[in-house]
């Protein structure tokens, strides 16, 4: 998956099927959000090279 910020945009672009349909899933999970008025908090940290995973709840 390569991701780009330009300003205040996040592109993400997949690059198999499966970030593809990954990136289908977290879109729609996203567009639910805003129709419920939830969003996407950041939990623990993400360090490269100590901690590889970003980790989100929807609140």
């Amino acid at each position: 998956m390569r991701i780009e910020l330009e300003g205040s945009l996040l592109k993400m672009t997949p690059e198999n099927a499966r970030e593809k349909e990954e990136l289908n899933q977290l879109w729609t999970i996203i567009i639910g959000c805003i129709d419920d008025g939830r969003k996407l908090v950041p939990v623990g940290e993400y360090i490269p090279g100590v901690k590889e995973v970003a980790v989100f709840n929807i609140e």
